[in-house]
């Protein structure tokens, strides 16, 4: 089980909203520079990364930041937010990021994550943000009128390495992961899937790695709170 601290950064800051509320947001003091760096002293190997500035806008506000903290650190970075063409997806290669999230441009069209797939191979990881069965897109002000497992199964054989399944209603609430949905979602999926929403307690993590075809899980405000000591959480990560 692969453990993902997350940085969302917003105006340069480690930010974290709830329920993708960007009106119901928590600066956090730390720079995304230093939180990398706290990660990367505890001995986590991989890292989440959400543009949330780029999720709205729609460009790859915060490339230099995300930059650094691969440079500096040599994490495992998987990025997303505002990734909606190829020359963004390059770019975030050419940095060096592990995994590039497409999400809303992916969802819109499919044929733009098909042809992603095949362009930067095992490279691409799809992002599912849904809310009550359904996607929604462009920093989640977007309900895509999608069913989430439907749009799955349309683009199960793309070629896409990994599969970021986020439950919006359970996001910054530390209420513990809609784990329910997520195994339906890892059931169906081709490729192995990340849990992203809700953890609060090594609880959840112990959890998870009862579920099937479930690669990681993410954790951010729980971090970012003091709900989950670092020196706890890190062993749990392999």
């Amino acid at each position: 089980m692969k453990i993902f601290p997350a940085i969302d950064i917003k105006d340069k800051k480690c930010v974290r909203l709830v329920k993708g509320d960007f009106d119901n947001k928590t600066e956090y003091e730390t720079s995304p520079i230093d939180q990398a760096g706290k990660y990367k002293e505890h001995g986590f190997k991989n890292l989440h990364i959400v543009d949330l500035d780029g999720a709205l806008t729609g460009e790859t506000t915060n490339q230099d930041i995300i930059k650094d903290i691969i440079v500096k650190f040599d994490l495992k970075v998987e990025i997303g937010g505002g990734i909606r063409n190829f020359d963004s997806i390059q770019k975030y290669i050419d940095a060096g990021a592990e995994k590039v999230i497409l999400g809303s441009a992916a969802i819109k069209d499919k044929n733009f994550l098909k042809e992603a797939c095949e362009k930067f191979p095992n490279k691409i990881a799809l992002g599912l943000d849904a809310k009550d069965g359904y996607l929604s897109v462009s920093g989640w002000k977007e309900n895509s009128n999608q069913l989430t497992l439907d749009f799955l199964k349309e683009v199960n054989d793309y070629g896409v390495s990994r599969l970021i399944y986020t439950d919006i209603n359970k996001d910054g609430t530390k209420d513990s992961p809609n784990f329910e949905e997520t195994a339906k979602v890892a059931e169906i999926s081709n490729c192995p899937v990340i849990i992203s929403g809700g953890v609060s307690s090594i609880n959840d993590i112990k959890k998870a790695k009862d579920l099937k075809n479930i690669e990681g899980i993410i954790v951010g405000k729980a971090i970012y709170d003091g709900d989950i000591d670092l020196k706890d959480l890190v062993k749990e990560d392999a």
